[in-house]
């Protein structure tokens, strides 16, 4: 029997939408207000969740502790307060948009777990806005 658990976290973060090859202009045209050459911030909500096989024995696909201590470690601690531009050194050449974010933070939660396990990470940048992917 497979079942699905899930972890909420969060993380506060700034960047800025910006193609490096583009005009000033494109790149305002295009992104907006996200192109502040400032920055701009969100309060990410991050949801990992984890489908598999529940243990006949714990009753558990996952460990939650264990969940909530792996998110904190590889995610929350590299991106929490963190200008996503400047520093964290994956988005010196990617853009981080929400969904190069959500992609990042997949590649680096996908080691953590069993590959019997599957993983979907869901992001959202504002309240309404979010990306899920799951390794497609």
């Amino acid at each position: 029997m497979k079942a699905t658990v899930s972890r909420h976290a969060h993380f506060n973060a700034a960047h800025r939408l910006n193609v490096a090859n583009w005009t000033d202009e494109k790149n305002e045209e295009y992104f907006g207000p996200c192109n502040n050459s400032n920055f701009h911030g969100h309060n990410y909500e991050l949801i990992v969740s984890l489908t598999g096989d529940i243990d006949p024995h714990t009753g558990y696909v996952f460990d939650m502790k264990e969940l909530s201590d792996i998110i904190k470690l590889n995610v929350e601690s590299r991106l929490d307060h963190k200008n996503l531009n400047l520093d964290v050194p994956i988005f010196k050449d990617l853009n981080p948009s929400a969904e190069n974010i959500s992609k990042i933070i997949y590649d680096w939660l996908r080691p953590c777990f069993n590959s019997k396990l599957s993983l979907k990470i869901k992001l959202y940048e504002t309240p309404r806005n979010f990306v899920e992917y799951g390794g497609q």
